[in-house]
């Protein structure tokens, strides 16, 4: 049986782990299933953004289900939830949190480029107090983007913390009521959507790939070599976008 449920509302693609009773955490099959569902969405030409989310009222996804074997488990090849090792996917990817996202829900959470949480979610890596250290990316992806000092206040204690704190450290872009969940989501999506394709794969990549570099100065250097960026200023959109805002029309986008 999967616990997956991946549908379609045009260039969008939701992706909902659908275990409430079990507070959506992870089976082994999961991690299989969700890397199914990425790899679909990275090469269907027409999804543009990926929406995570978890199905009830209580949990995005309490990390992995401690009734299988962790330690030996294998994961699918881009790693945890098929997505925290998944380096090369440019398109957007919002993660809707509603309730508990400890662990390697946190880990999920933290590996998507936007999360919109309601005022009821949480966020924790407790894993030291099981014994086990969070696997998933999640010590460096939040030692990155909050800093050293932060993060490691959070991991060495397991605290769990509310979305007002995360908003206030920076790891979650808008906090909302959870009846507004759905509709600030579809807001980010439009928002989104109303970009050339290409030109924001390309914002994506090289912002991500600049990330590797020691600094801004190497960050711009390289940054026409990297694969969006290159596809970028070859496709019609970089040309159809300043056409438009001449012609003062909307653009046609095609890349």
């Amino acid at each position: 049986m999967s616990y997956i449920e991946v549908s379609s509302d045009g260039p969008v693609t939701h992706i909902r782990l659908n275990r409430p009773a079990s507070h959506n955490a992870l089976t082994p099959d999961m991690h299989h299933d969700l890397e199914a569902a990425f790899n679909e969405f990275a090469q269907d030409s027409d999804a543009m953004i990926a929406v995570v989310s978890g199905a009830g009222d209580h949990a995005f996804c309490a990390g992995s289900d401690l009734n299988f074997d962790v330690l030996d488990m294998c994961y699918p090849d881009h790693g945890y939830a098929g997505l925290a090792q998944r380096f090369d996917l440019a398109k957007p990817v919002i993660a809707a949190v509603n309730g508990y996202a400890l662990g390697g829900g946190f880990e999920l959470a933290l590996a998507c480029d936007i999360i919109i949480a309601t005022d009821s979610a949480s966020f924790g890596l407790p894993e030291p107090l099981a014994g086990m250290v969070a696997l998933g990316g999640g010590l460096h992806r939040l030692a990155r983007q909050i800093g050293l000092k932060q993060a490691t206040g959070l991991i060495l204690t397991s605290r769990t913390i509310s979305a007002d704190e995360g908003y206030r450290l920076g790891f979650v872009n808008e906090v909302v009521r959870p009846e507004y969940l759905q509709s600030v989501v579809d807001r980010y999506c439009a928002d989104i959507l109303r970009a050339s394709p290409a030109a924001i794969r390309a914002s994506k990549q090289a912002m991500m790939y600049g990330l590797d570099e020691p600094s801004v100065a190497k960050a711009l250097a390289q940054q026409a070599n990297i694969p969006e960026f290159v596809r970028w200023r070859i496709s019609e959109d970089a040309r159809e976008g300043p056409l438009a805002f001449t012609q003062k029309r909307p653009p046609r986008w095609t890349s």
